[in-house]
């Protein structure tokens, strides 16, 4: 904690702006200043960055979902949208993998599919996967 306030003093000294303070200076709109026990999954050594897939890519993939699992048009599919919370289980997992290689033209590795939890996850494991194939060709 006291790391995070000393960076988040530094932060404020860097923008020259008054510690705690909300406005920010030049392009910038505006600064918050946030505790970082508001956000428990930042406290995790296992938090990553990592760009966010196509909006396109997206959809195609919340579609492919909503299709293997026979979800009606109207229930609410978002890129944060587990699998498991959708109702699906391991053997529907494996076939959400099977239809994405065949919409995506793609190989997804046994180990890479285990790790696919989420419709963003797995629209950015697309993404990934299209551009190594690409960059091959």
């Amino acid at each position: 904690m006291a790391s995070v306030s000393a960076a988040s003093a530094r932060l404020c000294s860097s923008l020259k702006l008054p510690r705690g303070s909300s406005q920010a200076a030049g392009n910038v709109s505006s600064l918050k200043m946030v505790s970082i026990n508001r956000f428990p999954s930042l406290r995790s050594s296992r938090f990553r960055i990592c760009c966010s897939a196509k909006p396109e890519t997206v959809n195609k993939v919340c579609e492919i979902v909503r299709n293997q699992l026979a979800l009606p048009p109207e229930s609410a599919l978002t890129p944060d949208s587990k699998f498991t919370a959708l109702g699906a289980d391991s053997l529907d997992t494996v076939e959400i993998v099977m239809a994405l290689e065949e919409a995506f033209d793609i190989s997804v590795e046994e180990e890479s599919s285990q790790n696919i939890t989420t419709v963003q996850e797995a629209a950015d494991m697309i993404e990934k996967l299209v551009e190594k194939k690409t960059q091959a060709a």
